[in-house]
């Protein structure tokens, strides 16, 4: 399982129980978050091969790939780098086809109200945050994510507090990093490495646009399922469809791979 942020760390257990009857699952913290504490310059290269390591030291040659948010663009990049090694890929809320950006900027604003809005505002202004002022921000950045508008406060705040420190240089350089060499410009390449039975799942309540997915679901010839009442983390809103999605995508995909030759 690849997270997102970038810049914060794994925060993927909840997905991993739903299927973890089905085969074995890793997760680990990204270079630079939670338990793999580093500094240094941060590359896409470099998170590949970071996880073709990971992948060399669970002594695994081939395995599904269940990426999240900016951790679909991870997966994405891994299968161009190393296609030989994804026998399945699921893509959770990600990744987006252009344009997206406005029209995500525009669903988060309509989710703040103007004081909210006003408050992240005067809190992404100061540099040197107090602790109590970054579960602040990450909690009015975070709670437009969710669709579920009477608990995406509270959502939002338990990640707040669970996901600290946010490793910001990772998060800026990371963020440069994909729009240099984006991974929509890859779609072709992408579509000939994509293994069979590829599946990206959104959150039709998700502020970045369903849409942007169906679009690249067509370009990648790849099946698209787009939860109800979902947002950006599905299985917090919609845990029943969330789950027969992803058991169904991860079982056919596991099964096909052990009967490969």
């Amino acid at each position: 399982m690849v997270h997102g942020g970038p810049g914060v760390p794994d925060y993927l257990a909840p997905v991993a129980g739903l299927i973890d009857d089905l085969c074995l699952v890793h997760r680990y913290d990204q270079r630079g978050t939670g338990g793999s504490a580093w500094e240094g310059e941060h590359t896409i290269a470099r998170h590949v091969r970071d996880l073709s390591l990971l992948l060399d030291a669970w002594e695994h040659d081939r395995v599904v790939l269940v990426g999240h948010s900016f951790g679909t663009n991870m997966a994405g990049y891994f299968l161009l780098a190393h296609p030989e090694r994804v026998a399945g890929l699921v893509q959770i809320a990600g990744p987006f086809l252009d344009p997206w950006r406005e029209a995500d900027r525009a669903a988060q604003r309509a989710r703040r109200t103007d004081e909210q809005q006003s408050r992240l505002d005067v809190l992404d202004a100061i540099e040197s945050r107090t602790d109590a002022e970054e579960i602040e921000y990450l909690t009015l950045s975070w709670f437009t994510d969710h669709a579920d508008r009477a608990r995406a406060w509270d959502w939002a705040r338990a990640s707040a507090r669970m996901l600290r420190p946010v490793n910001y240089a990772m998060n800026t350089q990371l963020n440069a990093a994909k729009k240099a060499d984006p991974l929509e410009s890859h779609v072709d390449e992408l579509r000939e490495r994509l293994p069979p039975g590829a599946v990206i799942i959104g959150g039709a309540g998700d502020s970045r646009p369903a849409d942007a997915l169906r679009r690249l679901g067509t370009r990648l010839n790849c099946e698209v399922d787009i939860v109800p009442d979902a947002g950006h983390h599905p299985w917090l809103e919609a845990p029943d469809q969330f789950g027969a999605a992803l058991r169904a995508a991860v079982e056919r995909q596991t099964r096909r791979a052990s009967r490969r030759p």
